[in-house]
């Protein structure tokens, strides 16, 4: 079964003549404000007065400003000049947890790696990281695990340091 579907649903219909209802609403709010201004002010008073408020009527029936009535233009602007104009930056961050040491030496080549968040896709992405700095070789000692405070840098440095702890406890 096929429907028809409507084309021009942002167009407001044409209710009173060329005019939307809005548009009718407010030319006719300012021939009436026009009009009790004429009659309880004198002429020269009362001129200025009634320009100015035919031409905000006009623009709030017909201006839009990018695309939006003159009216929500209006709106923000009194939102602008009654609102406060101090504007401050909240620098506060949470503190995350301390990085957790390692109990045990990494074995086999295959660096520590610590629990960095309560997320699994973060401390996966971590570590496919940390994995693919080491097989790049531009990975620091603290990737890999080795402890620099004892200077060893090279995996046969390090094979070779517990052959000698090894043979120092025997």
């Amino acid at each position: 079964m096929q429907f028809q579907v409507p084309q021009f649903i942002e167009v407001e219909d044409k209710i009173v003549g060329p005019l939307t209802f809005k548009q009718f609403v407010f030319i006719a709010g300012g021939l009436g404000m026009a009009y009790v201004i004429w009659r309880l002010l004198p002429l020269i008073i009362a001129s200025p007065l009634i320009i100015g408020v035919l031409s905000l009527a006009a623009s709030l029936a017909f201006v839009q400003i990018n695309g939006r009535p003159f009216i929500l233009a209006m709106e923000n602007g009194f939102y602008y000049l009654l609102g406060p104009k101090l504007y401050l930056w909240n620098n506060t961050r949470s503190k995350k947890p301390a990085l957790k040491k390692a109990s045990e030496p990494s074995r086999g080549g295959v660096p520590y790696v610590p629990k960095l968040s309560d997320s699994r896709l973060h401390e996966l992405a971590w570590s496919l990281d940390i994995k693919e700095r080491v097989a790049a070789g531009v990975a620091d000692d603290r990737d890999r695990g080795i402890d620099v405070v004892q200077g060893i840098r090279l995996p046969e440095d390090i094979v070779s340091h517990l052959r000698k702890q090894a043979a120092l406890h025997a």
